[in-house]
């Protein structure tokens, strides 16, 4: 997203149930069941994919296949690699990761989408766009979708990094893309969210708010849930455009969407964590922070955690709303949590990227980086990988 602070752009950076296979979030697995990380009893895994923003199209950022980055050897974790991604004149720095089937896809602030070998860090290919790329890309059936300051969203061969379409909304575009059901949901700061064919760039419908949409969109049951700097929260109909319902929060909306159980989570520059029903839009419970709330949330076991301008990584009960621990950090928390194995990673505007114990918030482990952490972790295959306002992307494994 354009960020009120330079560093606020990880925020921009669903599901139904046959969302996981469509959208390619996870290869030779049985589908993803919402919340069910400690009773998963599918066939052996093989490979998992973190195929966009928010992992799954609901956005909920919770890998409930990870089984070796465990709260008992998140401590162990080390340096693989690190790739320079490159720098918008003194502005360095990328989105958060797409990994899927061995490769990392991610877009940089000097206007490339990169992919990168996911054991080695080293380039297969770059796409140069004519902007910034803040938005994180999306995988699909072979093709990335990512937006661009060029006021593009962009479709490319994922093997080959060669375009197969591009699609020119009114102003930049930093949301980034959902793909679902054979169509690309993404934001744009022209106001408007669009749903595009995946197949073909062309244009479904938009929808139109009063002010910019930064929030990346999340898709779960034929519904599509965005924030928009107009201060509401949208629910749109995703096979038509029509609004079922938006709710009115008293600040922009830059956080992005997770959806689980029936329950959509958002945060607000109002300082507020919401939850509302995913049906009506009416709040279920809110929480005020110590100040803005630009991280998007992540659901997972029964328990919502996001990030706070006040410096603090926050865990919640998600059905009630109560406060089950806080975790100060050094400086302003805008990257988004991502959970994995009872873990919960994060990074600070303090240059660490944190794990933490996703029970109790104690610290497992952390890494200093030579920036400010603002874009928000991917944790799959037994790799955390995350990027920082030194430039570079990381790669952390046992």
């Amino acid at each position: 997203m354009r960020a009120r602070f330079p560093i606020s752009i990880s925020l921009v950076l669903g599901i139904v149930a046959a969302g996981c296979s469509s959208s390619g979030a996870v290869a030779n697995l049985a589908p993803v069941t919402q919340g069910t990380a400690n009773a998963y009893h599918g066939p052996k895994i093989r490979s998992v994919n973190w195929s966009q923003f928010g992992f799954i199209p609901s956005g909920d950022r919770f890998n409930p296949h990870e089984r070796i980055l465990s709260s008992r050897k998140a401590h162990r974790l080390h340096k693989q690699w690190s790739y320079f991604t490159g720098c918008s004149g003194s502005f360095c720095g990328g989105s958060a990761a797409a990994v899927v089937n061995g490769t990392v896809y991610v877009g940089s602030y000097d206007g490339n989408v990169y992919a990168l070998n996911a054991a080695t860090g080293a380039k297969l290919w770059s796409f140069l766009t004519g902007g910034i790329v803040y938005s994180t890309p999306a995988v699909a059936n072979g093709v990335v979708y990512a937006g661009s300051d060029d006021r593009n969203v962009y479709a490319l061969n994922a093997a080959t990094g060669a375009k197969l379409w591009s699609y020119t909304t009114g102003y930049d575009v930093t949301s980034s893309p959902a793909v679902v059901g054979g169509v690309v949901y993404v934001g744009s700061e022209d106001g408007k969210v669009y749903a595009l064919k995946a197949a073909t760039g062309a244009k479904v419908w938009s929808y139109a708010t009063r002010l910019v949409v930064d929030s990346s969109p999340a898709v779960a049951n034929g519904t599509v849930y965005f924030g928009s700097d107009d201060g509401n929260v949208y629910a749109i109909k995703a096979a038509t455009g029509t609004k079922l319902w938006a709710y009115t929060t008293q600040n922009e909306v830059y956080s992005s969407p997770a959806v689980a159980n029936g329950v959509v989570y958002v945060g607000s520059e109002d300082s507020n964590l919401y939850a509302l029903n995913a049906a009506t839009g009416a709040k279920l419970w809110s929480y005020t922070t110590g100040d803005l709330v630009n991280s998007s949330p992540a659901v997972a076991d029964g328990v919502v955690y996001v990030g706070s301008i006040d410096d603090k990584v926050y865990a919640f009960n998600a059905t009630t709303g109560t406060k089950l621990w806080n975790y100060t950090t050094g400086n302003i928390v805008l990257s988004s949590p991502a959970l994995a194995d009872h873990v919960a990673y994060v990074g600070s505007e303090d240059g660490n990227v944190y794990a933490l114990n996703a029970a109790t918030g104690a610290k497992l482990w952390s890494y200093t980086t030579g920036n400010q952490v603002f874009s928000s972790p991917t944790v799959v295959n037994g790799v955390v990988y995350v990027g920082s306002g030194d430039g570079n992307l990381y790669a952390f494994g046992l």
